[in-house]
């Protein structure tokens, strides 16, 4: 019966000291996808021409946005906006899932939209990509941005509504703030 307590405690303390000697584990490190989203980092100025849609009235909308990186994994974004559905507010965070080896964009509104897309970049072009219900009917989206430089980009959004046809909904361009 000693020799069995004895055995046990020895094999406890032995696995124990293994444990503590194990590495902790290390924090994850960004990766290059991650450091794309750099570029959308400071203050930026947005004019819109939006067309009629089933989202709402055509018409200019300008926007002033304030993005931040939170860590070296995400940006933020806050954006205050006018046009002509009136004033409007958004928060946006976008980052890099490397599971699936997309971008994500999660963003809320406040009037009470949540939007979530997916997104691929090639060089300087952008896509991303989306889907919902509107009145009743599915629709895919596509959201396509150019970075014309570093301090500009422009950026156009389409919908197929019911597999139909693909609309124009909005185009526009953003340029950063000194």
């Amino acid at each position: 019966m000693k020799r069995t307590a004895t055995f046990g405690c020895l094999f406890f303390s032995v696995f124990t000291l293994a444990l503590w000697a194990q590495a902790p584990p290390q924090m994850p490190k960004p990766g290059p996808e991650h450091q794309r989203l750099h570029y959308f980092v400071g203050d930026w100025e947005t004019k819109t021409e939006a067309k009629p849609s089933p989202f709402g009235p055509g018409g200019n909308i300008t926007a002033k946005d304030h993005n931040a990186m939170l860590g070296d994994f995400f940006v933020l974004f806050h954006s205050d906006s006018t046009g002509p559905m009136g004033q409007q507010k958004t928060v946006a965070v976008m980052g890099y899932d490397p599971k699936e080896k997309v971008y994500t964009y999660d963003g809320f509104t406040t009037s009470g939209e949540r939007n979530k897309a997916k997104g691929t970049v090639s060089g300087n072009a952008w896509v991303w990509t989306f889907s919902g219900e509107e009145q009743g009917k599915p629709f895919k989206g596509r959201f396509n941005l150019t970075e014309d430089s570093p301090t500009a980009y422009t950026f156009n959004e389409e919908m197929s509504i019911d597999g139909g046809p693909w609309t124009k909904l909005e185009e526009g361009k953003a340029t950063k703030m000194k």
